[in-house]
């Protein structure tokens, strides 16, 4: 059985694509997989705090030794990581925003980013080299997005801060499993957009 977390970061809700897209996703994966259980996490119509300088000296303390006391800082995200960790599949809905994500998205990975929760240093102290803590899982990254061409060698893939840092930071994390199903054309409209969604909803369907 899997537990899978939908996480949604439009700050539209009725309007939004993505979060079309992640509930087309949920129906369909609840019809093919009726025993796996779902967690929802809003991060778009809900605030996530921003990390600020307390959240700092709490989150670089050494795990032997924490205390109740010096954690403080972190408790909104000590919430979070051990939400995220209890889950294997992980469902993200995100529109781009100025070729980018949107702010309370930025927010909850940095929540997220954790030394020695999410992820560590391979020799123990700054080297360099990142080790993910996350080991079997899997991410199902689904985009929204006005313009085209964001893919790997088109022509906006250069403007595309979008997918490609969520990829490479929740890789970091050891999230090695993500597959990318994104929604283009909106801004055009019409039967471009239409011919585009029908397109996307049949992948997500096929999954």
């Amino acid at each position: 059985m899997n537990k899978v977390l939908i996480i949604n970061a439009s700050v539209r809700n009725e309007k939004s694509h993505s979060r079309k897209l992640t509930q087309l996703f949920e129906e369909n994966w609840k019809k093919k997989n009726p025993n796996d259980n779902f967690t929802h996490r809003e991060v778009g119509l809900e605030e996530i705090p921003p990390i600020n300088e307390k959240w700092i000296a709490s989150a670089f303390i050494k795990p032997s030794e924490r205390t109740k006391e010096n954690q403080s800082g972190v408790k909104i995200s000590n919430e979070l990581v051990k939400e995220f960790k209890e889950h294997n599949i992980y469902v993200l809905g995100t529109p781009m925003y100025n070729w980018s994500i949107p702010s309370g998205l930025k927010c909850y990975i940095d929540q997220l980013m954790r030394i020695n929760e999410t992820w560590k240093f391979h020799s123990g102290v700054p080297d360099g080299d990142y080790v993910g803590l996350l080991e079997n899982k899997k991410m199902f990254i689904l985009s929204s997005r006005g313009d085209t061409g964001y893919g790997e060698n088109e022509k906006n893939e250069h403007m595309n801060f979008q997918t490609t840092y969520l990829k490479f930071v929740f890789g970091i994390m050891g999230i090695k499993d993500i597959s990318i199903i994104s929604l283009d054309n909106e801004e055009f409209g019409g039967e471009i957009f239409e011919n585009s969604k029908k397109e996307i909803y049949q992948k997500i369907e096929q999954i």
